[in-house]
C-alpha cells in the first residue's frame, strides 16, 4: 500500500507525526511541505491529489490548519475524493458510503495521536459495495459530466443550456442512430483540453510553428497508436472527419475527372463516395455499384465483371448503411485484376474491426479510412490509413494539401481512444455490440417486419417500413422519437421513396452498448419499437414506451 502525504506550513507539524506513525503499517512518500516556512496549501493538495488521481498512490493524507483548504485544492481533481473528517467515525463513513480515497485533517484541531487513529481507521475501512451506496457515488462521478463545463452556467448561461439539455438527452433516451456513440470522459478531458490553443501547421517535427513540442507529442502518440491497433504501415491523423479523410486519400492518388467505382448512396453508400450534391460527386466521374436485387448484399462477381469494364482508378469498398460482412480479401483480388487503387471506409465498422468482431481490410487495402467516433467511441474526427508506399503522398494532400492548422486537442483525443481501444475489455465491448443488433433484429423481424437483407452482422440493420407497414421511415422515426427512442430515416436498396422520406429506418447498438446494455434489454428495445411501428398513430403507445424507455435508459448511465 501507498500513501502520499502533503500538508501546507499550518499543517506540518501533524503532517510529520503522521508519517512517522504509518510508516510501519505502508509506504509513505511525503511530498511536502518540507520546513514550516508559509507557503501555499494549494500546491501541496495538488501533488497529492494527483498521485492519487494517475493511481501511484492508494491513498492520500492531507493537512492544513483547518483541513477545508486542502479538500476544497483536492476535490478539483477527477478520480479524487477528498474528505475532511475529525473523527474516526467520520473517517469510517467517508471511506464506507462515499469512497473517499483523499482523508483531509485539520492541524490545529487534531492531535497527533488521534490523527493517527483517524487515518489508521480510514485505510483500513474497506468500501461499501451494496446497491445503495454505489448507486449514490455513481450520481456523485455522474455529476462530473456537467461539473466539468459548469463555467459556462455563469459565463455563457444559453451555451451552458444546451449542454445541460444535451446531457438530460443522453441520459433518458435510447439512442440508436448507428453513426454514434459516447465517448469517454478521458476523450473528452482530452478534446477540451489547452492543446487547443496551440497552431501546428505541419507535422511532427517538421511545423511551420514554434512551441509545438507538446503537441508533436499528442500526435505522435496519436499516429503510433493508430499503426499499432489496426497493424497498419503509416497512419494520418490530422483530417477533420471523414469525408475529410475520403478527400485526402482522392487527392493523393488520382485526378479530377478520373473514375471511383463506388457503393451508391441509395443502396448504403456515403455522401463522399460519390453523391452528385458533394463534392465527390462534382470533382470525380462516379460509376456505382449496386447490391443484388433479391438478396440486398454484395455481388462480387457481378463486381469483378463491372470493376473489369469500367476500369476505375479506385475501388471503393465501405458503406454507411450496411449490414453485412464485407469480404475484403475478394475485393482485393478484383482490384488486382481491374489494376485499380483499394479504398476502404471503414467508419461504420472500425470499433468493430479493432475489437476482432469484423474482419479487417488493413492487410488488403491500400488506402483505409474512417471516422473516430462511431463504433470507435472516440472524438468526432478521421483518420486515413494506408502502405507505405503511399505515406509521402497522402501526407502532401491533407496538409498542404486540404487542411491548414491540425486540431491538436482533439487528436490527443484520438490517441486516447486508441489506447482504450488496446484493452480487452474494448474487444469483448465489440463483441457484444454485434450480439445486440442480432438479437434486437431478430426481435423486430419475429414480429413480422421485414429487414433488409434478412439480418445483420454487424452493429445495424435496416427495417422495412414501407414494405411492411405501409409507412415512410420519415413517420417512423418521428413516431420513435416520441416514444424516446431515436433511429433515423434511411433508404433501403432500390427504394422508390425520396431521401427525405425513405422506406427504411436504420437502427445501431453502439450506444445502448456502450451503457452496459445486453441481450435482455435488447429485446425489450425491439419490441419496443415495434410496439410504437404496429400503432403509429396511438399517442398513448408512445407515452407509455417513453416511460418506460426512460427508466431502463436510467438504470445504464452514460460514461
Amino acid at each position: 500500500m501507498k500513501i502520499a502525504v502533503g500538508s501546507d506550513h499550518g499543517g506540518f507539524e501533524l503532517k510529520q507525526a503522521l508519517v512517522a506513525a504509518l510508516a510501519a503499517k505502508a509506504k509513505v512518500e511525503d511530498f511536502g511541505s518540507k520546513t514550516r516556512e508559509a507557503c501555499d496549501y494549494t500546491d501541496y493538495a495538488q501533488t497529492v491529489a494527483l498521485a492519487v488521481a494517475k493511481g501511484e498512490a492508494d491513498f492520500g493524507i492531507l493537512v492544513c490548519t483547518t483541513g477545508i483548504g486542502v479538500s476544497m485544492a483536492a476535490n478539483r481533481f477527477q478520480n479524487v475524493r477528498a474528505a475532511l473528517c475529525q473523527t474516526v467515525d467520520a473517517a469510517v463513513v467517508a471511506r464506507q458510503h462515499n469512497g473517499a480515497n483523499v482523508l483531509c485533517l485539520s492541524g490545529a484541531a487534531v492531535s497527533p495521536e488521534y490523527a493517527a487513529e483517524i487515518a489508521s481507521a480510514f485505510i483500513a475501512t474497506p468500501v461499501d459495495m451494496s446497491e445503495r451506496h454505489a448507486r449514490r457515488r455513481m450520481k456523485l462521478e455522474r455529476a462530473m459530466r456537467l461539473s466539468d463545463a459548469s463555467g459556462l452556467a455563469k459565463d455563457d448561461p444559453e451555451v451552458f443550456a444546451t449542454i445541460v439539455a444535451q446531457t438530460e438527452q443522453e441520459d433518458t433516451e435510447i439512442n440508436l442512430i448507428a453513426s454514434e456513440n459516447f465517448s469517454s470522459r478521458a476523450c473528452r478531458e482530452a478534446a477540451g483540453s489547452v492543446l487547443m490553443n496551440k497552431y501546428a501547421e505541419g507535422y511532427p517535427g517538421k511545423r511551420w510553428y514554434s512551441g509545438c513540442l507538446p503537441v508533436d507529442a499528442a500526435e505522435e502518440l496519436a499516429r503510433t497508436r493508430a499503426c499499432r491497433l489496426f497493424g497498419a504501415d503509416h497512419a494520418n491523423v490530422q483530417p477533420h472527419c471523414g469525408s475529410a479523410a475520403n478527400m485526402a486519400v482522392y487527392f493523393a492518388t488520382i485526378k479530377p475527372g478520373d473514375t471511383i467505382l463506388s457503393l451508391s448512396l441509395d443502396q448504403g453508400g456515403h455522401l463522399s463516395h460519390g453523391s452528385p450534391v458533394n463534392f465527390s460527386g462534382k470533382i470525380y466521374n462516379i460509376v456505382p455499384y449496386t447490391v443484388d436485387r433479391e438478396t440486398e448484399v454484395l455481388d462480387y462477381d457481378a463486381l469483378e465483371r463491372q470493376a473489369l469494364e469500367v476500369k476505375p482508378k479506385i475501388l471503393l469498398t465501405g458503406a454507411s448503411a450496411y449490414p453485412r460482412i464485407i469480404d475484403f480479401k475478394r475485393i482485393r483480388e478484383i482490384c488486382d485484376k481491374a489494376g485499380c487503387i483499394m479504398m476502404v471506409d471503414m467508419a461504420h465498422i472500425a470499433g468493430l474491426v479493432a475489437g476482432g468482431a469484423h474482419p479487417s481490410p488493413v492487410p488488403y487495402a491500400d488506402f483505409v479510412t474512417s471516422t473516430t467516433h462511431k463504433t470507435l467511441g472516440g472524438p468526432r474526427g478521421g483518420l486515413v490509413l494506408c502502405k507505405e508506399k503511399w505515406a509521402k503522398a497522402l501526407d502532401s494532400a491533407v496538409f498542404p494539401g486540404m487542411q491548414g492548422g491540425p486540431l491538436e486537442n482533439i487528436i490527443a483525443a484520438k490517441a486516447v481512444c486508441f489506447r482504450e481501444w488496446m484493452g480487452e475489455e474494448r474487444k469483448g465491448y465489440a463483441q457484444q455490440v454485434v450480439k445486440n443488433c442480432a438479437v434486437m433484429c431478430k426481435t423486430v423481424k419475429d414480429r413480422g417486419y421485414r429487414i433488409v437483407s434478412g439480418g445483420t452482422d454487424n452493429h445495424l440493420f435496416l427495417v422495412d417500413v414501407k414494405g411492411t407497414k405501409g409507412i415512410t421511415g420519415k413517420e417512423a422515426a418521428a413516431a420513435l422519437d416520441a416514444a424516446g427512442i431515436v433511429v433515423n430515416k434511411n433508404t433501403i436498396p432500390y427504394d422508390a421513396e425520396s431521401p427525405f422520406r425513405t422506406s427504411g429506418i436504420r437502427v445501431g447498438t453502439a450506444s445502448v452498448t456502450t451503457r452496459g446494455m445486453k441481450e435482455p434489454e435488447m429485446i425489450k428495445i425491439g419490441t419496443w419499437i415495434a410496439d410504437v411501428l404496429d400503432n403509429i398513430a396511438d399517442v398513448s403507445v408512445q407515452e407509455r414506451v417513453k416511460r418506460e424507455a426512460k427508466a431502463l435508459a436510467l438504470q445504464f448511465p452514460v460514461p
